[in-house]
């Protein structure tokens, strides 16, 4: 019988402890895990925290066979095992449910969940064994999956339940959780949080890994925390608090509330009427959308991922053509204008996708700094860019928003997910916008990164900036919003002050299942 055999002949075999031991794994330049030691019982929920490029990715790749460690061991169940490849993985009882959905659109549950495992028909897939088995999974875990729809139908929260579902059905007896409440509402979070305290009661271990401490603190049992690839230390969630934890990942004391002054209204800088947007496959992606901006506010955009939100941002910006429906900037009309046009007229965009909308990955640090500036003086002299003024607009960039990097030359596909966005705030703001699009800012940013750029934030509605905010983030959206517009469908839900506003009501609204409306902000 084969060692894997032995340990786990039954798929749902009970993995009583799972242990990391001295786990070390060099890059070129990088020590990225340096004598890592973790471990995970059966029945606990275990969170793995860690500032971005700590380590947490590279550690839990080892254990699903993605990586392969340079020193140190595995013990499953008191015994050393050797995982070579995702398939050794699950063959030892070890899941993940990943951030971004792994499922095919336009097949079925059962059909994904049995893509890539033997059928006992030969080339016919057994997808009456297969249903039944998740209609018994759903059943014992609440999960409330019909294996016969299709996928691309489900909402946010329904393939999330899939992703568990199959997990389960290939035998995991230990689940990597990675980020994985990051698009549900807080109502999908509360019931995935359910599902995940059952796994536990009925003998599974857990590894959850999320950004949010308020989530560690209502799901955890023990939390490990990685710094520069150390292991900083383990605790019982119990015994700690925010602070201690923020503390044990940044090195250092970490504001973790933020004040919001009240905000000092100025002019409309942002109007829309009555806005109408369809996309390349005819879908509307706004419908009737209004709304004004003041200088000196944020106004910020909640909803589940998928519901206008990028149409929005990228409409202002003037990526997205409009139907109907008229835009102002400043009083002036501005419906159908370029991008550059747009960025002429006193716009400033922080896109949703970073790497590739907000940076060119190959150009240097200091050429992202100036991407829509360069033709511009004082970057440039005629036909000749001024590289004696670049270096030195960067320099003071690189210092006054503390981007991290080994220097001006450095391509920005070489620096972390916090840096980049540092170097996109920084050149965006450089540029004294009249209005700013900041869409996902702290999206993946860990939370010395993310305390800095809500500071920037704030500075600069202080300075009477005006700010669209659009964020799957709802701490983040309430914290730093004066109000906020909720969007189901591409559709205005209602626009409500934040400090007025229970997190459940936005739930509700993000689901389409409530509208609200506020009284709306005047100068």
């Amino acid at each position: 019988m084969s060692e894997k055999s032995n340990l786990l002949p039954s798929g749902l075999e009970r993995i009583e402890s799972l242990q990391m031991r001295g786990i070390v794994k060099r890059f070129p330049g990088v020590l990225a895990s340096d004598h890592v030691d973790f471990d995970v019982k059966a029945g606990e929920i275990h969170a793995l925290l860690g500032e971005n490029g700590a380590g947490k990715s590279t550690l839990m790749k080892i254990l699903y066979g993605l990586y392969q460690p340079d020193e140190g061991e595995i013990i499953l169940n008191g015994r050393p095992i050797t995982i070579n490849s995702p398939t050794d993985s699950l063959e030892y009882g070890i899941g993940m449910i990943h951030q971004h959905f792994m499922l095919v659109d336009n097949i079925t549950v059962a059909e994904n969940v049995a893509l890539g495992m033997k059928s006992s028909r030969g080339f016919r897939l057994d997808l009456d064994v297969v249903s039944a088995r998740i209609e018994e999974l759903a059943e014992k875990y609440g999960l409330q999956v019909n294996p016969r729809a299709i996928i691309s139908k489900l909402a946010v929260g329904q393939r999330q339940r899939v992703e568990i579902v199959k997990a389960l059905y290939r035998g995991a007896a230990l689940l990597v959780l990675d980020e994985p409440t990051a698009v549900l509402t807080p109502q999908e979070v509360d019931d995935v949080f359910v599902i995940f305290r059952q796994m536990a009661a009925d003998g599974h271990a857990l590894i959850f890994i999320s950004h949010k401490l308020d989530e560690i603190f209502a799901l955890t049992d023990r939390v490990s925390v990685l710094r520069d690839g150390r292991m900083v230390g383990t605790v019982n969630t119990a015994d700690v608090t925010k602070a201690d934890l923020a503390n044990m990942m940044v090195g250092r004391e970490v504001l973790l509330e933020r004040v919001r002054p009240p905000s000092q209204l100025g002019d409309v800088r942002l109007k829309m009427d009555q806005v109408n947007v369809v996309n390349d496959d005819g879908q509307r992606t706004l419908k009737d959308f209004s709304l004004e901006v003041h200088s000196g506010e944020i106004v910020g955009v909640a909803g589940i991922s998928g519901n206008g939100q990028r149409s929005l941002a990228r409409t202002i910006a003037g990526l997205r053509a409009v139907e109907s429906g008229k835009i102002w900037l400043d009083g002036r009309d501005v419906t159908g204008l370029s991008p550059a046009e747009m960025f002429n007229s006193g716009l400033s965009y922080i896109p949703e996708e970073r790497m590739h909308d907000g940076v060119v990955k190959d150009f240097s640090v200091a050429e992202n700094m100036i991407l829509q500036d360069y033709i511009r003086a004082p970057f440039s002299k005629g036909i000749f860019l001024d590289f004696k003024t670049i270096e030195q607009h960067a320099g003071q960039l690189i210092s006054d928003f503390r981007v991290k990097t080994p220097s001006q030359e450095t391509p920005a596909k070489n620096l972390s997910g916090g840096n980049i966005q540092k170097l996109i705030l920084a050149r965006e703001l450089a540029r004294e916008p009249r209005f700013l699009i900041a869409a996902q800012p702290t999206r993946g940013v860990d939370i010395g990164a993310t305390e800095y750029i809500h500071n920037q934030l704030l500075q600069q509605r202080a300075n009477g900036l005006a700010t669209l905010l659009i964020s799957e983030d709802l701490d983040e959206v309430k914290a730093l919003s004066d109000r906020i517009v909720v969007l189901f469908g591409g559709e205005i839900m209602g626009i409500v002050n934040s400090d007025e506003v229970t997190t459940e009501e936005l739930g509700l609204m993000m689901a389409g299942e409530r509208r609200m409306e506020m009284p709306q902000a005047t100068a």
